[in-house]
């Protein structure tokens, strides 16, 4: 019996496509996302993906933390957005 390992390295990250960028500008709108009452009373919160399928993401016990949620992932998003415009500049020395 024959195995083949493949590894993978960079020496820098893995570059961020188009397409990429264009997904998380989808996920960071609020519009693109909505919140469901389930049968046993939870809330779930879902987004809306490029084929117009809405995809369940959480579930929260109140609507306020399942919009809390909503608000939290597109924060995340919109972070990530932010560092596809090159690296951030923290702190200059003179």
């Amino acid at each position: 019996m024959t195995f083949f390992y493949k590894t993978s390295s960079w020496s820098s990250q893995p570059q961020i496509t188009d397409e990429t960028i264009s997904w998380w500008k989808h996920l960071a709108t609020k519009k693109n996302w909505r919140i469901v009452q389930l049968p046993n009373g939870f809330y779930q919160t879902e987004y809306l993906d490029l084929d117009d399928n809405w995809v369940d993401v959480t579930r929260r016990e109140t609507i306020e933390s399942a919009e809390a949620a909503i608000d939290g992932s597109i924060d995340h998003y919109n972070k990530k957005l932010e560092f596809t415009k090159g690296p951030k500049v923290v702190k200059t020395f003179e």
